[in-house]
């Protein structure tokens, strides 16, 4: 759910929609919403849970390009693709430094929709404790994830994502940081 609404605010803003206000909230209520629900079904179906992907914020930020119908068509065509094995193969010949040099752009333009975000906001002193504090949990578990070895197993598995660790430290460093102005 953390993932899924960061990922919903950083495609409205590059998508020009409002990131604040009634209708942003019905929009990232809803994205939150599918996205669970379309994981409920995938592990129904004794699937992985599906996931919203940062990545289209690149797709969005480099090629201009936020309409709904467009992903429509994409996913009609990913679909037919999918019937005909012979695609994979076409994929699985690209040489890999073209692939890395894609994935590379993509998660590049990933982080600067994520400070871009970041920078629209208006930040006193105590919201940049807290960005200061999230940052370097989830910066932290991802980077030395041996930090994580002394916790139980059961905390462990939650603490392990950096994306949970962050969003759970700026929550709670959010409630609990009283600063006076």
């Amino acid at each position: 759910a953390i993932e899924a609404y960061g990922d919903i605010t950083a495609n409205s803003m590059i998508s020009g929609e409002p990131v604040e206000g009634d209708l942003f909230m019905k929009r990232a209520s809803g994205g939150v919403v599918a996205n669970g629900v379309s994981s409920f079904i995938s592990a129904g179906l004794n699937s992985f849970p599906n996931s919203i992907f940062a990545q289209n914020n690149g797709m969005i930020q480099l090629t201009g390009v936020a309409s709904r119908y467009v992903g429509y068509f994409i996913s009609a065509f990913l679909i037919i693709l999918s019937i005909f094995p012979a695609v994979s193969l076409v994929f699985s010949l690209m040489p890999e430094p073209v692939l890395g040099g894609a994935t590379l752009l993509m998660f590049g333009t990933v982080a600067a929709s994520g400070i871009k975000v970041i920078a629209s906001q208006k930040l006193g002193r105590k919201e940049i404790l807290v960005l200061a504090i999230s940052l370097a949990g989830g910066l932290s578990v991802e980077f030395m994830p041996e930090i994580l070895s002394g916790l139980p197993h059961t905390l462990r598995s939650i603490f392990s994502s950096g994306i949970t660790t962050g969003g759970l430290l700026a929550i709670f460093s959010n409630l609990l940081i009283r600063i006076k102005e």
